[in-house]
């Protein structure tokens, strides 16, 4: 008999504690390794009983899960046969390849066939029997019937006879004007005469309804393809929902993508998964010519596209006004000094029936203005706002803009003159190559060309080994208040954009009485009748006289030109009062 399990390091030392048993697992004492993992055989049998269930719950591997409420019942379905037993029949080979039928079989088959109307008059294989219709006594074996046939020319002569092609043209034409008489025998196109003596009728004129011809052969097609094939193609194509779906689903669509789980989506065909990025303030343009803010160049389309119509407007006016840039130039000029200033073109816009605001003025005259010094010379008005490549210069008129001479015509008493030349001679080209043709030099901006000698201050920043990595830098502060797009009634959790509807961290840190209250912006500046803010009014405390109100609501209704006005409106008016009666007592 084994003894009882023993701690491992029991007498290694001195147990004061005999009474309290010592943790973890004994182990017997005497027991190895090979010991342990030797197999004890032979292995202990499973009872009957209880492998009954454990091949309900844990079959063998192979082995058919068998419920241990019918374990023991005996197997009568194996031996069970359902349906009913059926003969044997004809073999497939009997039916493929028959065996043949012998010369009685087939009599007897004639037999029972000749009873039927059909096998009589159209035999399988064979005429039918005709000599019931014939007369008796006739001789159908050696009787001809019908006209003999006298063998004259072969067909291959009569098609194409031995003849060259001017005899055959000769033989055609002996006789047609008789077989015209005769048998209205005409050539084809050859019109027919009617011998009509009349002076006023000519055979080469043409009578009648033109009939409408068309080169595409549409009408040889409508006569090629019937009206039922017509209606076919454009009948509706009727396709069963079920496999218009599955193609829907599982097949490409041309300019769709496959999304085979787009029904189990519960979001609308147009949206778009991920956050929402939100645009530069600059664009391309801006980084390639190294623009400053002040003249990013993005998001003012429409201002550029209304200062482009300003200017075409200007141009086509010139154009029909004047004969010469010097002419058009000097109407600008009012002052006569050789410049235009901002006062001068707006008169002259006036003049010609265009008028522009201050700010859509000093935008045009920005434009304009390329060397930035609040004029406008004769090169940038040639250039800006002239077709001068329509209004060439000519001889007379460069003298006098590079001499500085005036011109044969007198110029109006009011009007200053210089004699200092518009434009120098270097600032003419040729209008085109070859030709005599004149025009000024056409004008580059600074913004045109891309600056090269350009650092960043990242570059700078990273300049030295070692320098402070970009994942280091954080971006903090507050976003740009985005005025130019609306704020969404609902925002999602991923939008970012700064609407100018955010509190601040001193708002979040010390909340106003109104956001304690539950009472947010958009009830202050929502507008209201005038019994709703008078019920407001009351409800809070504020105990005002008939005639005062009606004066405080007139002044709101003034400032926002509406019926009705917000809470904002009347408490800003309430404060404006309180502060000039607050001033007087002083």
């Amino acid at each position: 008999m084994a003894d009882p399990p023993q701690p491992v390091y029991q007498g290694s030392f001195t147990d004061r504690f005999p009474h309290i048993l010592a943790a973890g697992k004994l182990f017997p004492a005497g027991d190895t390794a090979a010991h342990c993992l030797t197999e004890a055989l032979p292995r202990p049998v499973t009872p009957a009983i209880v492998k009954k269930f454990r091949n309900t719950t844990n079959p063998a591997p192979g082995a058919k899960r068998i419920f241990y409420g019918i374990a023991d019942d005996p197997d009568v379905a194996a031996h069970l046969t359902h349906g009913i037993t059926s003969g044997s029949s004809v073999a497939a080979a009997s039916l493929i390849n028959p065996l043949p039928k012998t010369n009685f079989q087939q009599k007897l088959q004639d037999r029972k066939e000749a009873i039927y109307f059909s096998n009589r008059e159209a035999p399988l294989g064979r005429s039918h029997d005709q000599s019931a219709m014939l007369p008796e006594g006739l001789d159908i074996t050696n009787t001809t019937f019908g006209t003999k046939v006298i063998q004259d020319t072969s067909a291959g002569e009569l098609i194409n006879p031995p003849k060259t092609f001017a005899e055959v043209d000769k033989e055609a034409r002996e006789g047609h004007d008789l077989y015209v008489v005769s048998h209205n025998d005409y050539y084809p196109g050859e019109a027919i005469n009617r011998k009509y003596d009349s002076p006023n009728f000519n055979k080469s004129y043409v009578y009648g309804i033109e009939t409408p011809h068309f080169e595409d052969g549409r009408n040889v097609s409508k006569s090629l393809n019937w009206l039922y094939d017509w209606q076919l193609k454009r009948a509706a194509k009727i396709v069963s929902k079920r496999l218009d779906d599955f193609k829907e689903k599982f097949q490409p669509q041309i300019g769709k993508v496959l999304d085979p789980i787009a029904e189990t989506m519960n979001v609308p065909a147009d949206h778009t998964f991920g956050m929402l990025l939100r645009p530069d303030e600059y664009g391309v343009g801006d980084l390639l010519h190294c623009r400053v803010p002040s003249e990013f160049l993005r998001g003012k389309d429409r201002e550029r596209a209304v200062l482009a119509a300003v200017r075409q407007c200007l141009k086509k006016a010139n154009y029909e006004n004047f004969d010469m840039l010097l002419e058009a130039f000097r109407h600008y000029d009012k002052n006569g000094d050789g410049m235009i200033d901002k006062n001068d073109l707006r008169k002259s816009c006036f003049q010609l029936n265009l008028n522009l605001d201050s700010e859509l003025l000093d935008s045009l005259f920005d434009y304009c203005d390329v060397d930035k010094d609040g004029l406008i010379n004769y090169q940038e008005f040639a250039n800006f706002l002239n077709w001068k490549d329509k209004m060439a210069v000519e001889e007379f008129e460069e003298k006098v803009i590079t001499k500085g001479k005036k011109l044969d015509v007198l110029p109006q008493s009011d009007t200053k003159t210089d004699d200092e030349p518009l434009l120098k001679q270097e600032d003419l080209v040729l209008k085109e190559a070859g030709s005599s043709g004149k025009t000024p030099k056409t004008l580059t901006r600074p913004t045109d060309s891309v600056f090269a000698d350009y650092q960043t201050t990242s570059s700078q920043y990273n300049a030295v080994v070692g320098g402070l990595p970009t994942n280091c830098k954080f971006i903090c502060g507050v976003p740009t208040i985005r005025s130019d797009i609306p704020a969404p009634r609902i925002r999602r959790i991923s939008d970012r954009t700064n609407y100018g509807d955010e509190a601040n961290a001193y708002a979040l840190l010390f909340p106003s009485v109104f956001s304690q209250k539950g009472v947010y912006e958009g009830d202050f500046f929502k507008s209201r009748p005038k019994a709703e803010v008078a019920e407001i009014l009351h409800n809070i405390g504020v105990n005002i006289s008939d005639e005062r109100f009606e004066d405080i609501w007139k002044q709101a209704c003034m400032k926002q030109q509406t019926e009705e006005v917000c809470v904002e409106s009347i408490r800003n008016i309430l404060d404006e009062m309180h502060a000039s009666h607050t001033k007087d007592s002083y």
